[in-house]
């Protein structure tokens, strides 16, 4: 092992070394500071506030076990938390706030290692960032999916059953006391949404990325073996500080692609798109939107799993787990990317068997073929626009009709129940100022609800397009990301209802069917841009003059990059 980056603080006899070791001598045995120790920050997005994180605690404590085994100094480093469910206007709008808090707290302390825990969706991604650009040896421990609740002898999947239950109160079909009675059923344990979600997903995308200890992703959080694994990943660091074994040595573009080939296996989230994106761009990575259509459109959908399919992330741990779906089509997985270990990913798949073919489809039998997230371009979306098709109505993936335009989530709100709504089941519903400026922060808003007026004819579909993004957990045919976004100038912010609008998946096409002349004489009307954010102190004005399209992520421009983990001043 190489000088241990701590020793920058607490080697030598001069008096900021001596202030560095005497605050640090509260119960830490006294060679902790000899230099042959690796002191280990454990980033810890546990709170109150972030119910899905809220066990993270206990979980640390695990790890903390493992690192002193492994003969290195754990420390918690408490970061900062974003529960999906509970801050508003959304928690994307602090995804680089808290990057950039951790990357600098990382960055600034005497540690020579982190082991990253999170779970709910954007925590996840935070610590990842954060991560990249300071590049020590990083690991992540996922926080795990709750256990499987159940109303009416029915299970129920966190997010898809809400935004199920909720169309049916609005159709007249359930009743509204029924509605909150399954409220107490939805949460049966500790841990994320059982869905998969974009908490799951992003348990995926860290393991197909390689930075967990290959079949961690998916281990339910009150499963006795989540906390063995963390326990194991306390020792994986202190090996990886050893082997001086680094976050750019793993996640390079190889890695991003088998993370796009293992969402599309899963039927992962959206917004893994923009999470990857983000992720990329702070370690310099080349990745675009076309390497998400590309490499994920031939891919199958082997996971049948809410809100693609039927199951919940119990039973997919139950059939096998993460590992065991992957191994099913190996041969498509790049074999040079390695992982936390030192080793390929793919030489963890030998040995991972199918225990449900229900739950994990065989390749020959997929819950859907090509089923990657694909990348949609035209007038409308001149930088793209993305679609999950295993989400989406077959017979509304080509589609033509009408626009139907919303100019704020207000907007919305206000006329979408009204029984006179100029509406069909051929109707496009358009919805605009949701982008990362416009809202501000791109909020989960995409999966608009469907017009009263259409739930009581007893259809659940309409092609639905936004800036904006939509919950992991939702489903339907529904356009997002598009970009640029109306609050950047984009095209979006020109649609009138009526206009006809033209949706070809097959074909990655989004298009409005007016010429290019008429669309360049077009302006914005009032009601469109006053709904725009317009902050003018704080985070919010910070981020909106500096957030970037959803094509390359929504990081904030000065955040693209890395900075390493050099601090060249001392304190005193």
């Amino acid at each position: 092992m190489s000088e241990l980056r701590s020793a920058q603080w607490y080697a030598g006899s001069d008096r900021n070394a001596y202030l560095h070791r005497a605050w640090m001598r509260r119960g830490l045995p006294e060679d902790a500071f000899d230099g042959t120790k690796p002191h280990i920050a454990i980033a810890n997005t546990a709170s109150d506030l972030t119910p899905c994180n809220a066990h993270l605690n206990e979980v640390s404590e695990y790890v903390q076990k493992g690192i002193w085994e492994a003969g290195g100094i754990p420390l918690n480093l408490p970061v900062l938390s974003l529960g999906e469910t509970q801050v508003k206007p959304t928690a994307m709008l602090w995804r680089n706030m808290a990057a950039m808090a951790i990357e600098e707290m990382l960055r600034a302390n005497p540690i020579d290692g982190v082991v990253l825990l999170g779970g709910c969706d954007k925590t996840i991604p935070a610590l990842l960032m954060a991560a990249a650009s300071v590049n020590l040896p990083a690991i992540v421990v996922p926080g795990g999916p709750m256990l499987t609740g159940t109303f009416r002898g029915e299970a129920l999947g966190c997010g898809t059953d809400v935004w199920r239950l909720s169309e049916e109160v609005r159709s007249g079909q359930l009743s509204n006391e029924q509605f909150i009675k399954s409220e107490s059923s939805m949460i049966r344990s500790k841990g994320h949404c059982n869905t998969m979600g974009t908490a799951s997903t992003m348990a995926v995308v860290a393991e197909a990325l390689g930075m967990t200890i290959p079949g961690f992703a998916g281990t339910p959080a009150a499963d006795a073996r989540l906390l063995a694994l963390s326990h194991q990943t306390g020792r994986q660091i202190v090996e990886m500080i050893s082997a001086d074994r680094r976050p750019s040595q793993i996640m390079v573009k190889e890695s991003f692609l088998n993370a796009i080939i293992a969402v599309a296996a899963v039927g992962g989230s959206t917004n893994s798109v923009v999470h990857l994106l983000a992720i990329a761009g702070r370690l310099g990575v080349d990745l675009t939107l076309e390497d998400f259509d590309r490499v994920g459109r031939d891919i199958p959908l082997l996971a049948n799993l809410q809100p693609a399919g039927k199951f919940l992330m119990e039973d997919l741990f139950r059939a096998g787990g993460l590992l065991a779906l992957l191994s099913q089509i190996s041969e498509r997985f790049f074999s040079t990317p390695i992982t936390v270990t030192g080793k390929p990913l793919t030489d963890y798949f030998a040995g991972n068997d199918v225990f449900d073919t229900a739950v994990i489809r065989s390749p020959g039998q997929p819950l859907m073929e090509g089923a990657g997230i694909a990348v949609l371009r035209g007038n409308l979306a001149p930088n793209g626009a993305i679609i999950k098709p295993s989400a989406a109505t077959p017979a509304l993936l080509t589609h033509r009709g009408p626009a139907l335009v919303f100019d704020s989530i207000e907007d919305l709100h206000n006329r979408i129940d009204d029984l006179e709504l100029d509406v069909t089941p051929d109707t496009v519903l358009v919805l605009r100022g949701c982008g990362p400026k416009g809202y501000p922060g791109m909020p989960e808003v995409g999966n608009m609800p469907l017009p009263k007026k259409i739930l009581e004819q007893g259809i659940r579909d309409m092609v639905r397009i936004s800036d904006g993004r939509m919950s992991g957990t939702a489903y339907g045919t529904i356009i997002l990301h598009v970009s640029p976004e109306s609050a950047a100038g984009g095209p979006l912010a020109l649609v009138r209802t009526g206009d006809i609008i033209a949706l070809d998946v097959p074909n990655r096409t989004l298009n409005i069917e007016i010429s290019d002349a008429e669309l360049a004489l077009r302006t914005p009307n009032n009601a469109t841009t006053s709904a725009y954010a317009k902050p003018v102190r704080g985070w919010s004005k910070l981020y909106v003059d500096h957030v970037q399209g959803a094509d390359t992520g929504a990081d904030l421009d000065f955040l693209v990059g890395s900075s390493g983990d050099a601090v060249n001043r001392e304190s005193h």
